[in-house]
């Protein structure tokens, strides 16, 4: 088809709509989070993704002095999400939670931009428009950049497309200016966003094999090879800036003879592949998604991606859904990228990124972002082919209008009924900000992972584990948390964070019991002695250590104690614990009964589960008084029986447990309100959750 680009500034006047439609589909989320006064702090709404903390907080230490002896709170110069957040926070009157409650609206909406270069280096800067409408408010970029899912997920895609326009453009036209411009962004990726970094060594590897295959003979082609290869290195950054400086300099003032830029080539390109260890990186970043269980070698460790739902397997629809919007468009996606690599075939080096949008089926859902907007440009290419049948140039554009907007509109629909709240409401951020009160700042937090993030920014304290510390300490945190013993749990407690400090932040799991079997301490000899009345000699108390008992963990408690149920030495999984969460059931004076079919006969106690029946050990009642203190009343039914069923009846909710998740930790302090007095103290006490204070 005939060259169908716009002039700069009618191409400037689609850029900025584009980006203007984007920020405000984005806009959608605050309009009705803004309806929900408990999603507010501070006078601002807060953000909806719990990672989100952990930047946050490299930004509030910066600002206020924060988290002094917290080793785990990244710097302002670790990553660009840190870093713009702190300076929007310098430069412009806006608060830290404004900065990041908007940051990824702001910064995400920039892939509007090389999906419109591209569309205009192919030829059509309005089929780069309307693929930039869709590319950036499709189902699974939306998700992962929305206002408020603040991460370095706002780089996720928009980065690598920059990479990808700027090796385009510098193939089409043999620019260097578009090469250098490659190398530049090539080389700031990982301040950008380091976790895709195996990403843009594809797409690298793609362009090189791309311009040796089609362009063999021209002289640019190995001198594109040696600076792009220079930018992919794995060393200091300045070095590569000086390295791709020096050899530039070399080929403009053509100090060079073909021959010898062939040798640099091939000499740039194993250098690369042995600086970068790139396939050794691609492989552990496919492992460790796809491969999920137990770890081998030494003891046997529960692995994180086994339970984390993005990281599980998606079924097809779901996938084209997240990538596309549909089903029907992502396989128009597909048919037009081919067509577009037969018209184009530069487009070949974005392969990787439609790549890993398919390895989302074994790999997870996170994966399927990076595919978006290649499958937009090509979806929208196979609209440009069928609307050039039209001869009108009226009707060509209403036709791309109107099959772009049936395209887009399954992304409108998600956008307008996805309704995600707040990490935490403001009362449960309350509790922090009163916790952060006590103690002081060099205190820890036990708690699941979940939640350790939010603890460092609203309760300035350090956590055990987090987020993004997903390692042996699992099973340490698990067993606190699940054990029937409080007397193991308190001196758990002690010993683990004592010794997390002492040994300089070492995985305390590895530093109890070995992790290499010459020098492995059975763990389960070692808690059992924990929980013996008999003394055992404990660190030294250098700090006081606080758990928080959140009510939310109700859902994911099962969970938790997965990753303390098996044996550490052998890999086998011990007897699975029973924890049931009930809200949904039908009252009556004879029954009880729950959506998921479980019956309780009132009168005698009977339990019916499936075709199954069995008594209950006990009925226990639970209310809570005074701002979150239980009051409890147990009935005794069968001492023999395996099953309790307990109520609590100011959350309406029921939990149906075996004696071994009764008498967990978590259970008797949050649920039950029996704890330990010599142990522990409530120091904190609200619907949403309580908070402990260890006094050993």
């Amino acid at each position: 088809m005939k060259n169908e680009n716009l002039g700069r500034q009618q191409t400037l006047v689609l850029i900025l709509i584009a980006y203007l439609f984007s920020v405000a589909m984005r806009l959608v989320w605050v309009q009705w989070a803004g309806t929900h006064p408990e999603f507010f702090w501070n006078g601002q709404l807060m953000i909806n993704t719990n990672d989100g903390y952990y930047f946050a907080s490299g930004v509030q230490k910066q600002l206020f002095g924060t988290l002094q002896y917290n080793p785990r709170v990244p710097d302002i110069w670790y990553t660009a999400t840190t870093f713009f957040t702190w300076l929007a926070t310098k430069v412009l009157p806006v608060s830290l939670d404004t900065a990041i409650l908007y940051m990824p609206t702001v910064v995400s909406s920039l892939v509007v931009i090389p999906v419109i270069l591209i569309g205009r280096l192919y030829g059509s800067t309005l089929m780069g428009f309307f693929a930039a409408l869709l590319g950036s408010i499709a189902w699974s970029y939306y998700n992962r950049t929305m206002t408020g899912y603040y991460d370095t997920d706002m780089f996720s895609a928009m980065a690598p497309m920059f990479i990808l326009y700027f090796l385009l453009a510098s193939i089409e036209k043999e620019d260097t200016t578009h090469l250098l411009l490659a190398a530049a962004t090539i080389i700031l990726y990982p301040f950008l966003y380091d976790q895709g970094l195996s990403i843009v060594y594809a797409m690298g590897i793609m362009y090189m094999l791309y311009m040796v295959v089609f362009h063999p003979k021209e002289r640019f082609t190995y001198r594109s090879i040696v600076i792009i290869a220079i930018a992919l290195f794995h060393i200091y950054w300045p070095v590569k800036v000086l390295l791709i400086a020096g050899v530039f300099w070399a080929f403009e003032k053509e100090r060079t003879d073909p021959l010898q830029e062939k040798i640099a080539a091939a000499a740039a390109v194993l250098l690369f592949l042995w600086l970068g260890d790139v396939f050794p990186l691609i492989w552990h970043k496919v492992a460790s998604y796809a491969i999920r269980g137990e770890e081998s070698g030494g003891l046997h460790f529960f692995q994180v991606n086994a339970t984390v739902r993005e990281a599980g397997k998606i079924p097809f629809d779901l996938m084209a859904k997240r990538i596309s919007g549909s089903v029907p468009g992502l396989f128009a996606a597909l048919i037009g990228y081919i067509l577009l690599i037969m018209r184009h075939r530069s487009f070949v080096i974005s392969l990787p990124l439609i790549g890993i949008g398919i390895f989302s089926l074994w790999g997870g859902l996170r994966f399927t972002v990076y595919a978006v907007p290649v499958a937009a440009i090509s979806l929208v290419y196979l609209v440009y082919l069928v609307a050039g049948f039209v001869r009108n140039e009226k009707a060509r554009f209403g036709v791309m209008a109107l099959l772009t907007f049936l395209a887009i509109w399954p992304n409108i629909t998600h956008i307008l009924g996805y309704r995600v709240p707040t990490v935490f409401t403001n009362k449960e951020v309350a509790l922090l900000d009163a916790l952060r009160k006590k103690g002081s700042e060099k205190d820890y937090v036990l708690t699941w992972w979940d939640y350790g993030y939010p603890i460092w920014y609203y309760a300035d304290k350090n956590t055990l584990i987090d987020g993004g510390k997903h390692d042996h300490d699992n099973f340490i945190v698990s067993e606190i948390l699940t054990t029937d013993s409080q007397l193991e749990a308190a001196r758990l407690s002690r010993i683990a964070v004592e010794t997390y400090v002492s040994s300089g932040y070492k995985v305390v799991a590895d530093t109890l019991f070995g992790n290499k079997q010459k020098d492995q301490t059975d763990p389960r000899e070692f808690l059992a002695r924990l929980g013996e009345t008999s003394p055992v000699k404990l660190p030294p108390k250098s700090r006081d250590i606080f758990f928080y008992l959140p009510y939310r963990m109700l859902e994911i408690f099962p969970t938790v104690a997965v990753f303390s149920n098996l044996d550490l030495t052998t890999g086998e999984r011990l007897p699975r614990k029973f924890f049931l969460k009930m809200n949904r059931f039908r009252n009556s004076p004879d029954a009880l009964v729950f959506a998921n079919g479980i019956r309780l006969d009132k009168k005698n106690g009977l339990l019916s589960i499936g075709k199954k029946k069995t008594q209950l050990r006990r009925f226990v009642t639970t209310a809570l008084v005074r701002g979150g203190i239980n009051r409890t009343q147990v009935q005794n039914i069968n001492p023999e029986a395996r099953l309790s069923l307990i109520y609590m009846k100011s959350y309406n909710t029921f939990l149906l447990v075996d004696e071994a998740m009764y008498n967990s930790l978590y259970v008797q302090l949050f649920v039950l309100g029996n704890y330990d007095d010599d142990l522990f103290e409530l120091v904190e006490s609200s619907p949403w959750a309580k908070v402990y204070r260890l006094k050993l």
